[in-house]
């Protein structure tokens, strides 16, 4: 893989799907649809799929690509892949809170070493460069990028951490497991910028004690190593890995090394 070819495809499919949402987000309403599972689905999703699909397969056609709007119609055997979440945080699309993301990333031999994570609403862009570290890029976002910034995270305090964790889906399991640790101060936010505030030293730790999918998390996961952080299972602390049968992961903790897991 040319990966002084790839980022930039990234970062271009990921501003103009990015784009799409945007124009879909402004309008007074928009389709929603109930998906197998009873999570919602947008027009926005859709187009921006459409966009991220027809980049990558014209660039990298073979290449496996597994989209979570496409996700069905695929079976998945390789190791190294490509992985989109066109639109992450859907709920959070549908209500207004600006918290969602595009996510675009490449895994290889079950590693994401390299990805995207744009928040239009929010206007902020993380990426991996062509060597896998992290930036974060300051807009406006045109065809050549603007001023970066490179990215490392936090030294972690263990008398006083600062923890992220879901603004959707938070429950009393990770409470419970929140209150093991001695923490300073806790923010929440949606979809994978939970990874990026990580990368960035916004936060320490970000566990996850429910469901995802692996396209939730390759792009930010990748970010986040970039950055010199880790993801890793719940049960067993062993790094999180990809191409699982279904794409479901399990429960995980995501930190700044440091961090004394409990």
């Amino acid at each position: 893989m040319d990966f002084a070819e790839l980022m930039p495809l990234f970062r271009r499919l990921a501003l103009e799907a990015g784009a799409r949402i945007m124009e879909i987000y402004g309008r007074p309403d928009f389709e929603i649809r109930a998906k197998g599972d009873a999570s919602p689905v947008t027009e926005a999703d859709l187009a921006a799929d459409a966009v991220i699909s027809a980049g990558l397969s014209a660039a990298f056609p073979r290449v496996p690509l597994i989209t979570e709007e496409q996700a069905a119609s695929h079976s998945l055997t390789a190791r190294t892949f490509l992985i989109v979440d066109p639109l992450d945080g859907t709920k959070e699309f549908v209500q207004r809170r600006g918290d969602f993301t595009v996510n675009i990333a490449y895994v290889q031999d079950g590693i994401p070493t390299h990805g995207v994570v744009y928040a239009p609403a929010k206007g902020r862009l993380f990426y991996t460069l062509p060597d896998g570290s992290a930036v974060e890029e300051t807009g406006p976002f045109g065809p050549t990028p603007g001023p970066l910034t490179p990215l490392k995270v936090s030294t972690p305090d263990n008398a006083a951490l600062m923890v992220v964790a879901s603004k959707s889906h938070r429950d009393q399991a990770t409470d419970d497991y929140i209150s093991r640790y001695a923490v300073r101060d806790m923010t929440s936010a949606g979809s994978s910028l939970k990874f990026c505030l990580l990368a960035t030293g916004e936060a320490d730790l970000y566990p996850r004690l429910g469901r995802t999918m692996e396209w939730d998390t390759a792009a930010g996961d990748a970010v986040l190593r970039g950055a010199g952080g880790l993801t890793v299972r719940f049960d067993d602390h062993t790094p999180l890995s990809y191409g699982k049968p279904g794409w479901d992961n399990p429960f995980f903790i995501a930190y700044a090394p440091g961090v004394v897991l409990k």
